[in-house]
């Protein structure tokens, strides 16, 4: 059989159940866009920037059970796109990369786009491919697809020159794809223990990541048998339900909130599923596991690496957690303190905030207010998209996700300008949900004009920029040890000037009263599949757990001498200015 190389790419990805594909194109994937707008079930979708594209492909495959594809162009487009495939690879979420080559048929050096692309995303990547011949497209792109969701999924890149693209080759008939992974049965002695263990103990508790987004159910159940406080990590804030009597917020140590600083203070035993204990989960490596630790994760590369486990058990989350529940079930009745444990969570988160509802923020608008009336307004499957910036940890303080894969946020790449290219496409993707974006100011002046690509979609996103004039977490750290903001001062933004631009709706809130009607006329708006953009005027004067916490945690890092000298510094400035 005879078919050109777009054909082939345009079978694969249908067979594989991809329904999008972000990029633009360019003298190097024009054929293959050009089978795609035959396609009847995938979507190619234009953006204004490679790197936009790269988020919007996260966003499909954290929100939805797709994978997130890109096609783009070499080169530029990959450089372009790197930083949302790095984001990718370090949060393990999965991705297809279709790019363009140069041609593999002519013996000329330096033609176009001609650079190392494999070299260039070897670290940010599970595998890259090169395809050489016609016959190769089809089990390459499986099995990229396969290798991207499998294990710790991620990001996987298939280069297709644009010879082979363009003219027809000999290759076999092609046969549908059969994805058929069970997950491997864990070490059943290991899960056996963990019960034990578990269950002996007088105060345990779960620490939840985003490997076990779709095993809330299970975690639940876990949780309720043990009677066990949870928290989570901030990407996986959406795999506990955040109104569950027993979810505590995001981190346990002294850099949480107060409830779960109180309810993890006297842990004896903790199990922690689907979570590397990295940098921002354990507020910088602020938290203290104790000794009787389980660890559970689909990577054992990640166990003992940061906190030794007393126990370790490879596998799916779910999996892991269905033998773990059988265990204890076996071992007795479910534990039960009478509903104290639940009772102490709901004070001390009540009292939380209530403490940032007092908080005087001189005008502007108070974030507790904000996300007190942005909960109350959005259903329980709605879809938060989160940036990276100070807004992130308000949102993971104060704002409570109810539903699996109910928010996304960049995490251990920790890009900013992820929200608003990620908010599109989970609109695109989730268009019965309603998906707002939580967005600094700073972030959306990256990729802000992805909100065209949202009104060309016709996509009802709303867009919460908030707004303060400044990169506020970088100047808020600035601020303490230096008394300077070097650089993270931002020039206004006419932001109704923006939504005038790119065709999206404006609003306007400036202060605590504007909080419930603006963003109700926002969701109104959304409905009738319009992007919105809403310019909240937002007071930063607070600062959350998280960033006192971890300012504690690493000037305690510090030697006698240095913690003096930044100390010192500080105190000077403070006086001369």
């Amino acid at each position: 059989m005879r078919k050109t190389g777009a054909w082939l790419v345009r079978y694969a990805l249908e067979q594989i159940g991809v329904r999008y594909t972000f990029g633009i194109p360019g003298v190097h994937n024009t054929e293959i866009y050009d089978e795609l707008n035959r396609s009847t079930t995938i979507q190619p979708v234009l953006v204004t920037h490679e790197g936009g594209a790269a988020f919007m492909a996260d966003a499909v495959s954290r929100t939805t059970r797709h994978i997130g594809t890109l096609l783009i162009v070499p080169a530029a487009g990959v450089t372009h796109a790197a930083s949302g495939i790095g984001e990718a690879f370090l949060d393990g979420v999965p991705m297809l990369v279709i790019c363009g080559g140069i041609r593999n048929d002519l013996d000329k050096q330096y033609q176009l786009h001609d650079v190392d692309q494999h070299a260039l995303l070897a670290p940010i990547t599970k595998k890259t491919y090169k395809i050489e011949n016609h016959q190769d497209i089809i089990p390459t792109i499986y099995e990229a697809f396969e290798l991207a969701v499998s294990g710790e999924p991620g990001p996987v890149f298939v280069e297709v020159p644009v010879n082979i693209q363009l003219f027809p080759g000999e290759t076999a008939t092609p046969i549908p794809f059969a994805h058929l992974v069970e997950p491997a049965t864990p070490d059943l002695e290991a899960v056996k223990k963990a019960a034990q263990m578990l269950y002996a103990a007088d105060r345990p508790g779960l620490f939840i990541g985003w490997g076990a987004v779709d095993a809330v159910e299970t975690s639940v159940q876990v949780a309720e048998y043990l009677c066990a406080p949870v928290a989570t990590t901030l990407q996986g804030l959406s795999a506990f339900p955040g109104n569950h009597p027993l979810h505590t917020g995001m981190s346990f140590g002294e850099a949480a909130v107060p409830a779960a600083t109180n309810a993890f203070r006297d842990c004896d035993c903790l199990l922690a599923v689907a979570t590397r204990f990295s940098e921002i989960g354990t507020a910088s490596f602020g938290v203290e596991p104790p000794k009787k630790l389980v660890h559970v994760d689909i990577n054992p590369d990640v166990f003992n690496a940061n906190y030794p486990a007393a126990i370790t058990i490879e596998g799916d989350a779910d999996t892991v957690l269905r033998a773990v529940l059988q265990e204890l079930q076996a071992l007795g009745v479910a534990k039960d303190d009478g509903g104290a444990r639940a009772a102490a969570i709901r004070a001390d988160k009540t009292a939380y905030l209530q403490e940032w509802l007092d908080h005087d923020s001189h005008g502007r608008v108070n974030p507790g207010h904000f996300f007190k009336a942005l909960r109350e307004q959005l259903d329980d499957d709605a879809i938060v998209v989160v940036d990276d910036g100070n807004h992130t940890f308000l949102a993971a303080e104060l704002m409570p996700i109810h539903k699996a894969r109910g928010f996304i946020s960049p995490t251990d790449f920790n890009c900013m300008g992820y929200a608003t290219p990620a908010a599109t496409a989970a609109k695109l993707a989730n268009p019965r949900n309603q998906v707002v974006g939580i967005i600094g100011d700073g972030a959306f002046l990256m990729t802000g004009l992805e909100t065209l690509t949202a009104s060309s979609l016709g996509t009802g996103v709303v867009y919460f920029v908030f707004n303060d004039g400044e990169l506020s977490q970088i100047s808020q750290a600035q601020q303490i040890p230096y008394n300077r903001k070097t650089c993270s001062v931002l020039k206004e933004i006419n932001l109704a000037g923006v939504a005038q631009a790119t065709d999206c709706e404006f609003i306007s809130i400036n202060g605590n009263s504007d909080c419930n009607p603006g963003i109700q006329q926002g969701l109104t708006l959304a409905a009738q599949g319009k992007p919105v953009i809403v310019d909240v005027k937002i007071d930063y004067s607070k600062r959350t757990r998280f960033t006192k916490g971890i300012v504690k945690t690493n000037l305690g890092r510090f030697t006698p001498g240095n913690k003096f000298r930044f100390i010192s510094r500080a105190l000077l400035r403070k006086i001369t200015g």
